[in-house]
Order: structure tokens, then sequence, then C-alpha cells
């Protein structure tokens, strides 16, 4: 269990990332929503090869990476995710919410 002085509040954190990248866009409109939403590959790509390297599944390479590596770049993964939401729209808290709350509640398996 965490400390609740310790932990980083999760949505007024996305919010001031995405604050901070918003400042330093470079790319406006569309095309800046796009290519914050594609970072999400690129994140992805990152826990494919953390997982490669913690496995030692490239025989040229060998073991490069460690499980925490895996962790941290799965983290960056979600952030990224949830900063392209709030990037998406100012009610990004209230959609996941919502959204994971379903997932929640969906069942494992079909009705039979």
């Amino acid at each position: 269990m965490t400390d609740d002085r310790d932990s980083t509040p999760l949505w007024p954190t996305i919010d001031a990332l995405w604050s901070r990248l918003e400042a330093t866009r470079v790319h406006a409109g569309q095309e800046g929503v796009l290519l914050r939403i594609l970072k999400l590959s690129e994140e992805v790509g990152e826990v494919a090869e953390a997982v490669i390297g913690a496995t030692g599944q490239n025989p040229r390479k060998g073991t490069t990476h460690t499980w925490d590596d895996v962790r941290s770049e799965l983290c960056d993964v979600a952030i990224t995710a949830l900063v392209a939401l709030r990037t998406l729209t100012p009610d990004a808290e209230e959609i996941f919410e919502t959204h994971l709350k379903g997932v929640h509640d969906r069942p494992l398996r079909p009705a039979e």
C-alpha cells in the first residue's frame, strides 16, 4: 500500500504533462493530434524491444534489458495513452472512468 503523501495524483499529473506538451507543440490542429496518438506506437514498440531484450531473444544482442525496463516501458504506454486521450477531450478523466467501469463490469465469457 502507498502512503497518500508519496503518491502522485493521476489526473492532475496527466493534465500537467498535457499542458507542458501543448505549450511546446510544433504541429497544430489535427496533425498534432494524430502525431500525439501515433506516439503510442513508438511506446508499444519500446515495450516489445524491452521484452525481447529481457528474454535474450535476439541472438545478435543477447540480454539487453531487465524486467524493470519492461515495467517502465509499460508505464510509458499508459501515460502516453492518457495524455493522448486528454488531447482529444478535456473530459478525459470522466471518459476513462466510465470506460474502465464498463470493462470491469463486462463478463469474461459470452452468456450461455
